[in-house]
């Protein structure tokens, strides 16, 4: 069974149960200062999981892709991947751990489905904690539809437990599924636990029935949900009988285009085509959302995922540029699945123009070598003592700097006698890391809550969108947000730097309507009559069917699922601290509401 099969039995057998289809969210998450993407298909709910209603009812369903970059350094395994689809279903307070499970055991055991034997089939429970009971119940219902009780396993909250996505919200203990991918049949005494390589986890149940409090206590969810995730790729890879991701058609025509460019064949140098597989795959779908190559946020993360490609491209002997030729490929694979990669040519340029502008920072960080070396010989001349280490700081320096990888500083340094202190490196890497956005803990799912600061800065938003589109033009449109308690940051399209004035008359407009102290009032319209009564919004990418429209009277109207005032004047005074660039095309504004 093909990915497109899979995806699509999923979807149909979800609708069968009464489940509404929701289009792929965008890789960016709206409103959340805890991501930098979307890491889960539930990252979008995370409001309706909380108790706001979803104007497309209580049972959704959805394939969302996903980004996580926190196993960046494991891509090139078996396992890891940057970019992935991630097939769901959800019950908002409608139905709870029995038909959940009931739904799962169906689609993969019955013929009509997927039609996997029972017998290939082990479970894991939550086998409770101090915070929670063992979950019993599962266990029980999973005997009931046949699964032996020698082939369910306990395991503690590390493994059968989701969430809260961020430090407090909704979470609970989650069921999971594996799939045994061992010779012959599994013995009596194999089960995820003790015989972990052969069995594979293909789908879990979460079941949202707390809530942690700041002070890491739980308690009852006022609202029981239901949270699942299935990984397509991995899933289809099991289900064709292969024994990695890269050996399913999502990525063998990728790598059959990379052995064209390359000297070496993909036996000889496996990790390298799959890590320019896979990181080409994500910026490109990064890329179809609108993101841009910079040194901040989203934009860095891309810009380490094409570096590292082109990187890999020259260990394995890609001497021309290549990178908008692998795009291109991976754009006819999956635009009629994701009709934002349709953006062809603004994909392909934002690869083109990266990868020429790393060859020109390469070219930077070589001389800055050679000024390296330079000191290296004046402080020999110095003092007599001849230097056999670049040092971690240095090699950071060049990496951080100038974009310079650390095996280029490695193998550089090899030629010249000299020895790299590569854990001083990730010491100076770790720390930087504590002070970015792409740190690894930032990857971790989920919104924040909604408090009343941030409820205010949100609908300020809306205000600044609509600001920006009257004083600069209608290209002045969302392409990113991010809310704290403090301030908002808003990521929009123009060319170039505003002027004091426009800055000055869009801060008028905010504040005008603020004054004006207007009523915010919220309808749920189906999504052709919201595209006609002006609502502005990213249409073709991530709304169903119904959607909510927050009205402003004169000063905004948009779609959108977040928390917002009542009246205007409950938003006091708007300033923007910060206008700057981001990239070709893209600038973000930074502003607070004072009292």
């Amino acid at each position: 069974m093909e990915a497109r099969e899979l995806r699509q039995k999923y979807l149909d057998f979800f609708k069968e149960k009464g489940h509404a289809v929701l289009p792929s969210a965008p890789l960016l998450p709206e409103n959340d200062p805890t991501v930098l993407f979307t890491t889960a298909g539930m990252h979008p709910l995370v409001p309706y999981l909380m108790g706001e209603k979803h104007p497309d009812g209580t049972r959704l369903t959805s394939f969302q892709k996903c980004i996580r970059t926190g196993d960046i350094d494991e891509v090139g395994d078996d396992t890891h991947l940057t970019f992935f689809e991630m097939l769901g279903n959800w019950s908002l307070g409608d139905y709870f751990k029995e038909d959940a499970i009931k739904f799962s055991f169906e689609f993969l055991t019955s013929k009509k489905w997927l039609g996997i034997p029972k017998e290939k089939l082990s479970i894991s429970v939550f086998k409770g904690d101090d915070d929670a009971p063992p979950d019993h119940q599962a266990t029980d219902i999973w005997k009931s539809l046949g699964i032996p009780e020698h082939r369910i396993v306990y395991l503690p909250k590390s493994d059968n437990w989701w969430g809260p996505a961020g430090q407090t919200g909704p979470c609970g203990p989650d069921t999971e599924m594996f799939f045994w991918v061992g010779k012959g049949k599994p013995g009596k005494e194999s089960n995820p636990e003790t015989d972990e390589t052969n069995w594979v986890e293909i789908w879990n149940d979460v079941f949202m029935q707390y809530d942690k409090q700041a002070d890491g206590t739980f308690k009852p969810l006022k609202q029981k949900n239901v949270d699942t995730g299935m990984g397509l790729e991995r899933t289809a890879a099991i289900l064709q009988g292969k024994k990695t991701v890269y050996d399913t058609e999502l990525f063998e025509p990728i790598l059959k285009k990379i052995a064209t460019l390359s000297k070496f064949s993909y036996k000889e140098k496996t990790t390298s085509y799959r890590i320019i597989a896979d990181h080409l795959r994500a910026a490109t779908m990064m890329a179809g959302d609108g993101v841009k190559p910079s040194n901040l946020d989203q934009g860095y993360v891309m810009r380490r995922l094409i570096r590292r490609a082109i990187r890999h491209g020259k260990l394995i002997g890609i001497e021309q540029s290549f990178t908008h030729i692998i795009a291109k490929k991976i754009i006819h694979i999956m635009s009629d699945i994701y009709p934002e990669l349709r953006h062809e040519e603004a994909i392909l340029i934002t690869m083109k123009e990266e990868e020429e502008q790393f060859q020109k920072t390469i070219n930077q960080g070589l001389r800055e070598f050679e000024k390296l070396l330079k000191g290296f010989e004046i402080a020999f001349e110095k003092t007599g003592k001849k230097i056999s280490e670049i040092s971690g700081k240095q090699a950071f320096r060049l990496y951080d700097t100038y974009g310079f990888p650390i095996e280029m500083t490695e193998e550089l340094g090899n030629e010249h006698g000299l020895s790299t202190d590569h854990k001083g490196f990730d010491e100076a890497f770790k720390a930087h890391q504590e002070l970015s956005r792409a740190d690894k803990g930032t990857f971790k799912g989920g919104l924040q809550d909604h408090s009343w600061e941030t409820t205010r800065l949100h609908t300020a938003t809306h205000l600044l969108h609509s600001a920006l589109m009257k004083v600069l033009g209608d290209h002045a449109k969302q392409r990113g947000s991010n809310i704290t308690a403090q301030r908002l940051r808003f990521d929009f399209s123009h060319p170039d730097k505003m002027t004091d004035e426009q800055i000055a008359a869009v801060e008028k407009y905010v504040n005008d309507a603020i004054a004006s102290d207007q009523p915010v009032t919220m309808k749920v319209l189906p999504l052709e009559e919201a595209k006609k009564s002006g609502a502005i919004g990213l249409f073709e990418q991530k709304y169903g069917d119904q959607v909510k429209v927050y009205d402003m009277g004169p000063w905004s109207k948009e779609t959108c699922g977040g928390p917002h005032v009542e009246h205007l004047g409950q938003l006091s005074h708007f300033k923007i601290t910060k206008e700057q660039s981001i990239g070709a095309g893209l600038r973000r504004i930074k502003a607070v509401l004072t009292d």
